[in-house]
């Protein structure tokens, strides 16, 4: 299946599109030093919710689709070095709305979880 939204993304940055699906992605994110948040290494949470954003994208795969919120919980820290592996599945579709689950590990620990409300839009959202 063919990536089809978010192509201007930084995949260093937001991770890389693995495993693309009917309803279903992964995305996997390599942290790098520039995404410490201190001088230990502690990867900031906003490089593990982008990854997780882009991961619940690639699960709609439309180039219309935009977040509309999102209920998040950082399971545990991330360290430069590692690497996030995130599944996204496409729970709900409902005309426009779709919930997507998202997970984040790193090895076997958990790292993430998230549930996201996005939406499929007639046109792109900067058309007004």
């Amino acid at each position: 299946m063919d990536r089809n939204t978010h192509l201007g993304l930084d995949l260093g940055l937001c991770g890389s599109p693995g495993t693309l699906s009917e309803g279903g992605a992964t995305v996997q994110l390599h942290t790098r030093a520039d995404m410490a948040a201190d001088d230990r290494g502690l990867v900031h949470g906003g490089f593990v919710f982008g990854a997780a954003d882009h991961a619940a994208m690639l699960a709609v795969n439309d180039p219309n689709v935009v977040l509309g919120s999102a209920d998040v919980r950082f399971l545990a820290p991330v360290s430069v070095g590692e690497v996030v592996d995130f599944l996204a599945r496409l729970d709900e579709r409902d005309r426009r709305k779709r919930k997507i689950t998202v997970t984040g590990q790193v090895g076997d620990r958990a790292v993430f979880s998230g549930q996201f409300t996005c939406f499929v839009l007639d046109r792109h959202v900067l058309d007004g």
